[in-house]
């Protein structure tokens, strides 16, 4: 699908955490760097936004400190890294700017937390920013020892806030069988109220082969993520053997539950006009921001299908929706995204310049925008993607996006897709989507 994960990487994912981000466009892009990893994973084959599509919480808030994330009592971590690690946390009084973080800092604080003994290299860090978009604090390095290397990375972020843990998305969550088969993923509820995904991957996911990609993700109640992956052989992409990973998920998990990610999480920033609410509480409070709901996607979704056909694997939120069809001749995955106020966002790329693939660009008479994208899987193999998007004069915006599989990252399971480009078409155009 269209946005990797900056991270290919996360498909169900990013669906509030990331549902605004256009397939084959510039702000494909934004969504992988926060949401990527969850989109290269999860919604791979959902269209999701970094910037826009949070809603977040202050950063004033003590999460780990009131065991948010489950950890009890002194460090809270027993199966800690490295002997010495520290893991005080840093106290700091209430206040309603955030504190920030340096990228020196996030990559010295990922190396306390590995193993000894072992090297690192190619050491890269971003801090959070509080002036303009919202910048999430990442790490990322190599470690190595004498049984190899592994490319190793972690992200700070806030989900939308309102939302428990266990109904966020992000890069959370497991994936359908069908969309990930060869995943090996499982999810715990921590004490506190705090979600805990591991997921054994691959960095190509329609295949059980190549290199390995682990990752552990914890969630707060309060929308505080943390995701740390793990590339064996070195960085993304960068090697192609089947060799494990040399930190287990264990070690993983250790990482993201460590307290002394503290000081990372509160300087995380909230966005321009974001309320910040008491230190240590959830907030429940409406952004505001206008949504389609899932049902009435879902609703719309289906009505466009040819009769006659099965429907599995529904997967659907406020914005989007997605299923597979199958008519009896191949199994299909259809996708729709509704969003409001894209006007800004996907200005100059409702256009066919640098899009793979056959790209048709249209206006229609009452001044909607319309893209038609035939083209080949972004994550590998032999799926073809058929797409349409539309923008409508009001910054209303519906795309809807089909592949010839089961999941964008599967096999082959007919010829064609489905829905013909012109049934697409209907479906973008379908007036029901905003009934408001």
């Amino acid at each position: 699908m269209p946005l990797d994960d900056d991270l290919e990487v996360r498909l169900r994912a990013m669906r509030s955490d990331t549902d605004e981000f256009p397939p084959h466009s510039a702000d494909l892009v934004q969504r992988s760097i926060a949401r990527g990893r969850r989109m290269r994973l999860i919604r791979a084959t959902r269209v999701a936004a970094v910037t826009a599509a949070f809603a977040l919480i202050t950063a004033g808030s003590t999460l780990m400190a009131t065991d948010a994330f489950g950890i009890r009592g002194g460090d809270g971590n027993p199966d800690r890294l490295r002997a010495g690690a520290s893991t005080r946390s840093t106290e700091r009084p209430p206040s309603h700017e955030p504190s920030s973080i340096s990228g020196q800092e996030m990559t010295h604080t990922l190396e306390s937390l590995l193993p000894p003994g072992g090297t690192v290299s190619a050491a890269s860090g971003r801090g959070s920013r509080s002036d303009g978009p919202v910048v999430w604090p990442t790490a990322q390095l190599t470690y190595s020892t004498e049984h190899g290397s592994s490319g190793i990375d972690i992200t700070i972020a806030r989900l939308e806030s309102g939302t428990p843990a266990d109904q966020q998305q992000g890069q959370a969550g497991c994936l359908p069988v069908e969309v990930r088969p060869y995943d090996k993923c499982t999810t715990e509820k921590l004490p506190g109220g705090a979600v805990l995904n591991t997921t054994r991957s691959f960095t190509y996911p329609n295949s059980a082969t190549g290199q390995k990609r682990w990752y552990v993700v914890l969630t707060s109640p309060d929308g505080v993520q943390l995701t740390v992956q793990q590339f064996s052989g070195g960085g993304e992409k960068g090697s192609s053997s089947g060799a494990d990973p040399l930190l287990s998920i264990a070690q993983l998990t250790s990482v993201v539950r460590s307290p002394v990610w503290e000081r990372a999480i509160a300087a995380v920033p909230a966005p321009r006009g974001a309320p910040f609410p008491s230190t240590g509480a959830s907030t429940g409070a409406s952004t505001g921001k206008k949504r389609v709901p899932g049902a009435r996607m879902t609703r719309v979704l289906k009505s466009h299908l040819p009769q006659g056909g099965t429907v599995s694997g529904l997967d659907s939120g406020d914005g989007m929706a997605q299923l597979i069809y199958d008519d009896g001749h191949g199994k299909n995955m259809v996708e729709a995204d509704a969003q409001y106020d894209r006007t800004a966002l996907l200005a100059g790329h409702m256009g066919c310049a640098d899009v793979p693939g056959e790209c048709e660009a249209t206006t229609l008479a009452d001044g909607t925008q319309v893209k038609k994208v035939r083209g080949p899987s972004e994550k590998g193999g032999s799926a073809v993607v058929w797409l349409v998007d539309t923008l409508r004069p009001d910054g209303r915006r519906v795309v809807a996006r089909e592949v010839n599989s089961y999941a964008e990252a599967g096999p082959v399971t007919r010829p064609q897709p489905a829905l013909s480009m012109d049934e697409l078409l209907s479906l973008v155009l379908d007036k029901e989507f905003f009934t408001d």
